[in-house]
């Protein structure tokens, strides 16, 4: 245990925000809310930070409180034991939550709960000193780490009244069921004298009103909590849904009500919100507080919040038009900045720091990669940066799309399956090419959006924009950009060698020919930024200087050479990196830090991070489960320059919000995560084998051998002429070859009528 406590303080003073003194308060403006006292929403910790360690355990409770806001609540479920100890745990049985059933393997019973036949251990049936001495924790829900199992011991109730928490709340779920086998929930509280109390919760109306008038002795606050809407209250055998049309009479008898999320924002059978309830204010009328229950980063709600588990915070706080008083939640720091940094974050307020938003096709969390709707969504959203990785049509147009391979991003696998062929040089799987299909034919597809994580968790992105928006050309996508005012534009350029040799297109002259015609190269008001990982393609652009180069790095390193760092200067101002070259991942934990940025800034290299998401499931433990945390682990930890993001809309909150300034004196900050300090807590038989470290980039694999010239494919064209110029539409090369017929004729006419 005192391992524990050592590494664990360690944790805590090197990666979370812990709050500032009161004195600089004064930093944050002050706020109007919508609560019933005009006061900040709270934010109550289920268990302390639940989503990470075992509920109620000491380190969920101690990092909870060093996370989150100033003011957090600490809420324990309160369970009995046979000679009458109050612990905390998260259901009447203890099989998900503990150890106990390898311990006591015939230990399990059968009870009638609420009407209800329930198999499992129960903590009625140990004593408090079997308990204590032989019972230690797990984590209940399976998605969620595992590793520090079995290390913790299960906590009484005084445990975490003896931390000192800002807030307590006793939430007591069945007290009708305890005082059946002789306990009873009541006698214990005054046993406590319901000190350091703040809030006691129960769905039972018989047990509030058994000790309304000890609450008031002790300025407890009563919460009446909801069930299932169709579930029946014991007291009363009625339906909560009945209750609730009656809120005037719950005041006689509580100061609030605490519901499932779902009572005050509704979500249909497709996950998406349906117009909100008027419970809050219905509430506040009646003079009651409303707090919403079931918000966990790893539990996905609805596809109104792209995933953002801050979203649906501010959904419930930032509306316009109420607000809740309070959340429970199994991950406070999240709440806490999204109460406390991103609420009431109107107009195009200024970015802390000089990191860049860049997109990854666009806003492609929201809708298909690369189409119009993608773009207007980024720019929406305050991307600095916009995308197009360039494609080339088999008639020569240049276009946006993430891919050379369309089946994954649009519907050609359905209408072109008899086109799909084998191109070992782009990948070594079969594929329906862009370079095989004319424009008109690929305008004839839908775009597809992408669910990079379908496959291993079945996460689907917004079904509603599945096949939503319209294919761009680079032509139009750089006249979009420039009507946008966008701070610069990233032309990514793919597959220049084998498009000129195999195919005769020349996407490095389209891409010339393109930013040409839209005047980007003649200006220093946007930035463009062109990037490759064929350094002979970067060497193009050499010529002109307003242009930033950009090598993509598409492998993982584990370290940037000099040497190495030195040949990238020869051809690039800024390299594109995978995030698992910066910080390294064992078993979903931050394990370490690379030097690659430290080292690509000594040459005076930016550095661009890539690519992230706002899935739970791509992102590390140590980040809470927060995509929020990741960029800030990114950019005020790493101290990269740009951060590559398919939800601009996440990054960009952040940067604005003052809680990413980490230079400025204010209440609450959103700190970088310090690799390696999460996993160092577990016993190092039960962390992740650690992974050999990647190896360092070495200075060949950053020379390319020069762009072969563009093919003659006369051969393949039945007029006998050079395929389609670069960048210029099929038809305005039919119509070039037309006139040079038409002069032939000519001067064959002319010729004739002169003999």
């Amino acid at each position: 245990m005192l391992r524990f406590l050592i590494l664990f303080s360690l944790f805590i003073h090197s990666c979370v925000a812990a709050p500032k003194a009161p004195a600089a308060a004064a930093a944050l403006p002050t706020k109007k809310w919508l609560t019933l006292n005009g006061q900040e929403p709270g934010v109550v910790a289920r268990g302390g930070i639940s989503g990470l360690f075992p509920e109620s355990c000491a380190l969920a409770n101690d990092l909870a409180i060093s996370s989150s806001s100033p003011g957090l609540t600490i809420l324990c479920n309160l369970q009995m034991t046979n000679d009458g100890a109050g612990i905390c745990l998260p259901d009447i049985r203890l099989d998900n939550a503990t150890t106990i059933p390898t311990l006591f393997p015939k230990g399990q019973k059968t009870y009638k709960v609420n009407g209800q036949d329930l198999k499992g251990w129960f903590a009625l049936d140990y004593s408090a000193d079997t308990i204590f001495s032989n019972v230690s924790l797990v984590q209940n829900i399976y998605s969620r780490p595992s590793i520090f199992d079995g290390q913790m011991p299960i906590s009484a109730v005084e445990d975490v009244l003896g931390i000192k928490p800002p807030r307590f709340w006793l939430s007591v779920q069945n007290d009708a069921f305890y005082m059946e086998h002789k306990l009873s929930p009541a006698e214990y509280l005054r046993s406590l004298g319901f000190r350091g109390i703040t809030f006691i919760s129960s769905p039972e109306i018989g047990f509030l009103k058994s000790i309304g008038r000890d609450a008031v002795m002790s300025k407890t606050k009563l919460i009446f909590e909801f069930k299932d809407p169709e579930a029946m209250e014991p007291t009363t055998n009625k339906k909560y849904s009945e209750i609730l049309q009656n809120l005037a009479a719950i005041k006689a008898f509580a100061s609030g009500v605490l519901v499932p999320k779902g009572y005050i924002w509704p979500i249909d059978s497709a996950k998406y919100l349906k117009p909100a309830t008027t419970l809050v204010a219905d509430a506040h009328k009646a003079g009651l507080e409303v707090y919403a229950s079931g918000f966990a980063n790893d539990m996905p709600a609805s596809f109104n919040y792209s995933y953002d588990p801050s979203a649906e915070y501010l959904q419930f706080v930032d509306n316009g038009q109420f607000s809740v008083d309070g959340f429970i939640t199994d991950f406070p720091p999240t709440a806490s900045q999204a109460i406390t940094c991103f609420s009431h974050q109107k107009g195009n307020l200024p970015k802390a720091g000089h990191a860049l938003v860049i997109t990854h096709n666009g806003a492609s969390g929201d809708y298909p990669g690369c189409t119009d709707l993608a773009y207007q969504k980024a720019v929406e959203d305050g991307a600095d940066v916009i995308d197009c990785s360039v494609q080339m049509s088999k008639d020569g147009i240049a276009f946006c799309h993430d891919s050379a391979d369309l089946t994954a991003s649009t519907t050609a696998m359905a209408t072109f399956m008899s086109r799909a062929t084998s191109v070992p040089e782009i990948q070594p799987t079969n594929g329906v090419f862009s370079f095989d299909l004319t424009w008109a034919e690929i305008q004839s597809l839908k775009p597809q959006i992408q669910s990079p994580f379908i496959t291993k968790v079945g996460i689907t992105r917004n079904p509603a924009n599945k096949n939503a928006g319209k294919f761009v050309t680079l032509d139009d996508f750089l006249k979009f950009s420039k009507e946008k005012a966008v701070t610069g534009v990233l032309v990514n350029i793919q597959n220049a060698a084998y498009l000129a040799s195999k195919k005769g297109l020349g996407i490095v002259d389209a891409v010339k020919s393109a930013l040409t015609k839209s005047t980007l190269d003649k200006q220093t008001t946007q930035r463009v930024l062109i990037q490759s990982d064929d350094s002979s393609v970067l060497a193009g652009f050499e010529a002109v200087p307003p242009y930033t180069r950009v090598l993509s790095i598409d492998k993982e390193i584990g370290d940037a050479p000099k040497a190495s760092v030195d040949e990238i200067k020869k051809h690039a101002d800024a390299v594109n990196i995978l995030r698992s070259s910066l910080v390294t991942i064992s078993g979903s934990f931050a394990a370490g830090k690379t030097n690659v940025v430290e080292e690509m800034h000594k040459g005076n290299i930016s550095v661009y991070v890539s690519v992230l998401r706002n899935e739970y499931i791509s992102i590390a433990f140590d980040y809470f489960s927060d995509p929020t945390v990741e960029f800030a682990t990114f950019i005020a930890g790493n101290g990269v320059d740009g951060v590559i993001t398919e939800f601009p809309a996440t990054a960009t909150r952040y940067l604005r919000s003052p809680c990413s300034d980490l230079d400025k004196e204010q209440p609450y900050a959103i700190l970088p995560a310090e690799a390696g300090s999460l996993i160092s807590v577990a016993n190092k038989e039960a962390q992740p084998p650690a992974s050999a470290p990647s190896p360092p980039l070495d200075a060949k694999d950053v020379i390319d051998p020069p762009l072969p010239p563009v093919a003659n494919m006369a051969a393949n064209n039945a007029t006998g002429a050079t395929p389609n110029a670069p960048g210029h539409s099929g038809s305005i090369a039919t119509t070039a070859n037309m006139c040079l017929s038409l002069l032939a004729i000519l001067a064959m006419g002319l010729l004739f009528a002169t003999e």
